[in-house]
């Protein structure tokens, strides 16, 4: 090599740098969202899937016949699929008929699944019927649907269930035929009625008025059976469950579960054309402070959906990494990692230094309840055990400090809960006070030693009283939550031990009464009081139906006033009863309220209109991205260090130059 090259090598080594951007550069003009998932959901299949993560994808393929208003609140239904919300129509024998209209014109995206109809095909009209056909798989024996007993009010909705059952087993040939197939020679649910391709009639046995609100999740959305017949998982067809069609504002297009999720705008979506449809187009009013907040900027309000092209989501199984992938701009949100906490909110603000950097904190109260539960149908802390039992629930309700709790592990991101009602629904009062949710260690010794346990010793045996906190624990942080409560028992004398499994032992030993005490959440699926109350009704036991009822907690009293209140509009009436609700619950002590989770959501400054909305619908068609403020940004924040290429640069010069002056020596 000749001196002029070596020369020419060295300033080219310098100027080297290094980048980590994990998305293509033929993006970054583009309108693309970015965020991360843990790990991919079990289900897509809209009759299955039930978790957040699912629904961050299915509330995107499938569309609703209804929708909720994205700002206001409380929350408010409006027409999605349907051209209005409808009215209850009472019918005879208490019975209450809901008619709904659908749009036309609204289609399917594209899949090769619609040749099963016509070869060449790709997609088709959606039509009640395909509403229906999905209604008749929730009705389905065969398919793991959770949320089934809403849909039991239903005219004739368990007779089709058990009808069907009961032909599979005597008739294996019927159960080999597709399930549409089976659906029509069985006969329809008689409350599920198309009178044509757009008119859909949903005939109650008794007033529900929550049903709305399930057709505002995708439990009932429109179903094509080819799709369900298609993607049977057989060859090299996938599953049903991993490949959704829908007719929603997006379309999955990838779904590597290991690696990265992808949504793309639907070309077929009806929003794109839909001339009235308000789901098509970003709300022009909402509740206090949103203006303020730049959520109703005139720019904005009245435009079409979505805003955003494509939706992508990178697998980050580390909450550290996905976090600092995000404050250099490679995710658009965030949650708050706890290590980071009191760098990033300061006095629930965003501190100086994020805001500098044009990020933003969401927060709000989601409609969440979380408490500690007991199995009251144990022998010890149970109603078997009665006054006994109830006092010792009494006592160790005094004995936990939620507050406290909060702020050790939830970095005060949590409201103290004095009932299961969260604030935003019908039935909170921010007045309230449960007598029981208060710390109070002298109180939880009297009423301990009133129960027969002084110094947590059981005066018939003479011995101490030991007790079990059932729970899993997936990180050491959990288990460290767990052990806050067993020592605060523990301050009473009492022998509490923590047992602690992996989730899925954790579910089995609920699911045979093995336990007594545990802690447990739970979220709103819709948001009424009914959604929360309904976990101590008596139907909704987990010994007797499985159902979501864990502490097993079944009160005559309660139960009649939760019959009279599930099915009234909300009035002063229902408001009353919900309070009585509240305190027989704070009496008998089934649980201890511990809180209602709030939300903090770091929110990078190009992505606009992000409003939290609490519960598991995905808003993501509302949001818009400024891609080139997001390139300008990234290259900012991540400037290549160029430092150690210049002094690879300097050494490569150093050893060289000895070589050019024997060089230059030699040609003289």
């Amino acid at each position: 090599m000749s001196t002029k090259h070596w020369l020419i090598a060295v300033p080219l080594v310098v100027g080297v740098g290094c980048g980590n951007d994990p998305h293509p550069k033929s993006d970054s003009s583009k309108k693309v969202l970015y965020g991360a998932f843990n790990d991919a959901p079990r289900r897509l299949d809209p009759a299955q899937a039930y978790d957040v993560v699912a629904h961050a994808i299915t509330g995107l393929v499938y569309d609703k016949l209804v929708e909720y208003h994205y700002l206001k609140r409380p929350f408010e239904l409006m027409p999605g699929l349907a051209v209005a919300v409808p009215d209850a129509e009472p019918l005879a024998g208490g019975h209450v008929l809901y008619r709904f209209e659908l749009r036309k014109s609204v289609f399917y995206a594209e899949d090769p699944c619609f040749e099963l109809a016509s070869p060449g095909l790709r997609t088709r009209e959606a039509t009640t019927r395909d509403i229906a056909f999905q209604l008749h798989r929730l009705a389905d024996p065969a398919l793991e649907v959770q949320v089934r007993d809403a849909f039991l009010n239903i005219a004739g909705f368990r007779e089709f269930m058990a009808a069907l059952g009961e032909r599979r087993e005597s008739d294996p040939a019927f159960a080999a035929k597709p399930a549409h197939v089976q659906y029509a020679e069985i006969g329809s649910v008689a409350g599920v009625r198309t009178p044509d391709a757009y008119t859909l009639e949903i005939e109650l046995s008794q007033p529900y008025p929550q049903i709305l609100y399930w057709f505002a999740i995708e439990f009932t959305t429109p179903v094509p059976w080819e799709a369900v017949q298609y993607y049977d998982g057989q060859g090299a067809r996938e599953s049903f469950v991993d490949h959704p069609v829908g007719t929603g504002p997006f379309v999955l297009t990838r779904y590597d579960k290991q690696a990265r999720i992808v949504l793309e705008r639907n070309p077929r979506w009806y929003g794109l054309t839909s001339p009235d449809a308000p789901g098509a187009f970003y709300p022009t009013e909402g509740e206090a402070g949103d203006e303020e907040a730049g959520l109703l900027d005139p720019e904005t309000i009245g435009k079409r959906l979505p805003f955003v092209d494509r939706i992508e989501y990178a697998r980050d199984k580390e909450a550290i990494p996905a976090f600092n992938k995000f404050l250099q701009g490679y995710y658009d949100r965030s949650a708050i990692i706890k290590e980071s906490f009191d760098q990033v909110v300061r006095n629930d603000r965003i501190s100086p230094e994020m805001a500098a950097r044009g990020v933003s904190l969401s927060s709000t109260v989601a409609p969440t309840y979380f408490y500690i539960g007991f199995n009251m149908e144990d022998a010890v802390v149970g109603v078997p055990a009665g006054e006994r039992g109830k006092k010792l629930r009494q006592a160790m309700s005094h004995a936990i400090d939620a507050q406290e709790w909060i702020d050790l592990f939830l970095n005060g991101r949590g409201l103290a809960a004095q009932s299961m009602v969260p604030p935003g629904l019908f039935g909170y009062d921010a007045s309230y006070r449960n007598p029981y949710d208060v710390f109070d260690l002298s109180r939880a010794r009297k009423l301990l030693a009133e129960a027969g346990y002084p110094n947590g010793i059981d005066t018939r045996t003479g011995k101490p009283l030991r007790l079990t906190l059932d729970g899993y624990a997936v990180s050491t942080q959990q288990k460290l939550q767990d052990e806050y409560f067993v020592n605060a028992w523990r301050k009473l004398g009492l022998d509490v031990q923590l047992s602690v499994t992996t989730y899925n032992e954790f579910q089995a030993k609920v699911q045979r009464l093995a336990y007594q005490t545990y802690f447990w959440g739970w979220s709103a699926d819709y948001p009424d009081p009914e959604n929360f109350l309904f976990l101590r009704s008596c139907d909704q036991r987990r010994s007797t139906v499985g159902g979501p009822n864990s502490t097993n907690f079944c009160d005559p009293r309660f139960e009649a006033l939760y019959r009279r209140m599930r099915t009234r509009a909300d009035d002063a009436e229902r408001y009353a009863l919900i309070r009585e609700m509240n305190e027989i619950l704070a009496e008998e002590r089934p649980h201890i309220d511990l809180y209602h989770q709030e939300d903090y959501l770091l929110v990078q400054g190009w992505l606009h209109n992000v409003k939290q909305f609490g519960m598991s619908n995905p808003m993501a068609k509302y949001w818009d991205v400024d891609p080139l403020e997001r390139r300008e940004r990234r290259l900012a924040w991540n400037r290549p260090v160029r430092w150690p290429a210049l002094a690879l640069g300097l050494v490569l010069l150093a050893a060289v130059l000895p070589a050019i002056r024997t060089f230059f020596r030699e040609r003289q």
